[in-house]
């Protein structure tokens, strides 16, 4: 019986570690042709991204920008700062105060969409974060077109990732993020 046991925890860790490290190698990276949609949401989270949704929004990739999950304390004028916005930038982009996790990043930037009758949605957010983002805002938007944006962050180095530790820690956190991600996604859909 606890041989059996021994050889089941075993067969189940070896199991989740092999789905971890097929995750991990299934992260998408930042595409080569810059997609065209109706408009851009940014998940916030760091100055990669934020750097990056800007520099696509003031270029005339999307009509508005709705960056998503901000503190109450930033203001619109320091996001602009931070990113260095442009025109653009001061007409057309909406700050989202509502969103503390991912999951109300995707119900934010649901209530947006349908406001503005948008039809196409580039998400922007971290490579390790977007799997799950994009779980979430399909599920929040099952009627809108999902481009996915990823960023690498500058101080995450996913090269090389199962050498560092704190690396290693973030992508495992996410992944079981991840994982309770499909379970409410799905129990949610049914």
């Amino acid at each position: 019986m606890i041989r059996k046991f021994r050889t089941a925890v075993i067969l189940v860790a070896l199991a989740y570690g092999l789905a971890f490290f097929l995750w991990v190698s299934l992260l998408p990276t930042t595409p080569q042709i810059t997609p065209q949609a109706d408009a851009i949401v940014e998940l916030t989270g760091g100055g990669a991204r934020l750097d990056t949704a800007v520099a696509l929004f003031e270029k005339g990739v999307g009509k508005r920008l709705l960056i998503s999950g901000v503190s109450l304390a930033t203001t619109k004028a320091t996001l602009k700062s931070r990113s260095d916005g442009g025109e653009r930038f001061e007409c057309c982009a909406d700050i989202g105060y509502a969103a503390e996790d991912t999951h109300g990043n995707a119900v934010e930037a649901a209530e947006w969409a349908h406001a503005h009758q948008y039809r196409s949605i580039i998400v922007v957010t971290a490579r390790y974060h977007m799997p799950r983002a994009m779980r979430e805002f399909r599920r929040a938007l099952p009627d809108v077109t999902l481009l996915s944006y990823p960023v690498d962050q500058d101080s995450i180095d996913l090269s090389g990732w199962w050498r560092r530790p704190p690396t290693i820690l973030l992508l495992h956190r996410e992944f079981l993020k991840y994982l309770a991600s499909l379970v409410t996604t799905n129990l949610a859909a049914q």
